[in-house]
């Protein structure tokens, strides 16, 4: 199969550019504009195979699509590339905007284009799968709910929202076009080469540094982890298994506090690399929160469970500790993406 990554130089992007070169024998096309979140060094192990192939694209960038889709011919397009920071979006919404709706846009455009010139075996098995965040629903707060995927939509952040309008576009597409997308959206995921304005790496980066470790607020919020290379097995099996005009969430069973999940590292950290005196938890500083900041974002995954027989393999601890142990071996990773 001939697949197209978008934002396959990305965090999870590069996870499953990885994944499908060394699990499968699919052919992958990724494509990525290289904003300072993306590094081609992320995808450096499997360059120079034969089944994969990279070109530095902007997905707002309509002629440049439009040549990628009549030369390449994707089978499958699984969408990645976004502006995912949400601090960044509070501050400088505009990109959010562009990126995320904009340039989804372009791409169901062209997808459409190409679907609706395939003869009509190829039209069943083509694939649009947009890749989505739980954000897009909003608050849980206190209480004991999990978002399903009947969950109402009630974005917060201006980065949320405009996955929202994303996720909607898409469905859009399918329902006046026939277009056959999937959408699935994920928790929290963490694990090697994130980043480190992240919670996780931005912790172990500055922890080995000796810089300050900042908690928003009290550090009650609460977050649901997914290992990123549980999230793209998941991400290979929607593609290929899901159910067209479906959506399914993606989570790790692994609700935690950010104070948790801080106190974590700094435990790990100080059993694998400890300090001549006191603890990593004694660099743990409290931070004015940021505006908007939602208390608790939960996912019910049993949809995908049930139909695709698909659960995490990784637990938290186990996870966490791959996580820690790869960022203290490429600690070069850590200053060079500063």
């Amino acid at each position: 199969m001939k697949i197209l990554i978008t934002g396959g130089a990305g965090f999870i992007g590069s996870a499953l550019v990885r994944y499908l070169i060394n699990n499968t024998d699919d052919h992958v096309l990724n494509i990525d504009k290289l904003t300072y979140a993306g590094s081609t060094s992320s995808t450096e192990s499997i360059s120079n195979n034969s089944r994969y192939n990279f070109e530095q694209i902007d997905i707002t960038n309509v002629r440049a699509l439009k040549s990628v889709f009549e030369s390449y011919k994707p089978q499958t397009v699984i969408h990645l590339a976004a502006e995912s920071h949400v601090d960044n979006s509070i501050g400088s919404p505009e990109e959010f905007i562009n990126t995320n709706i904009v340039g989804t846009y372009n791409l169901l455009e062209e997808s459409r284009r190409l679907w609706f010139s395939l003869p009509k075996k190829e039209q069943n098995l083509f694939r649009f799968h947009h890749v989505s965040t739980d954000e897009v629903y909003g608050d849980l707060g206190y209480t004991k709910k999990l978002f399903t995927e009947q969950t109402r939509y009630d974005p917060s952040s201006p980065y949320s929202a405009s996955k929202a309008a994303s996720d909607h576009l898409v469905r859009s597409w399918h329902k006046t076009y026939k277009l056959p997308t999937i959408l699935s959206n994920c928790s929290n995921n963490y694990g090697p080469y994130q980043f480190p304005e992240k919670l996780i790496p931005l912790i172990i980066k500055n922890a080995l540094s000796g810089s300050g470790l900042p908690i928003y607020g009290d550090g009650s919020q609460i977050r649901d982890w997914l290992y990123v290379e549980d999230h793209v097995r998941a991400l290979y099996l929607v593609a290929t298994t899901g159910r067209v005009g479906e959506t399914y969430n993606i989570g790790g069973h692994n609700e935690k506090k950010n104070i948790e999940v801080v106190t974590k590292i700094c435990n790990i950290l100080d059993s694998l690399v400890p300090l001549n005196h006191g603890s990593y938890l004694d660099q743990i500083t409290y931070v004015e929160d940021r505006p908007g900041h939602d208390i608790r974002y939960a996912i019910d995954a049993s949809k995908i469970s049930d139909e695709l027989g698909w659960v995490p393999m990784e637990t938290f601890d186990s996870g966490l500790k791959k996580t820690i142990k790869w960022y203290i071996k490429n600690q070069g990773y850590l200053k060079k993406n500063v």
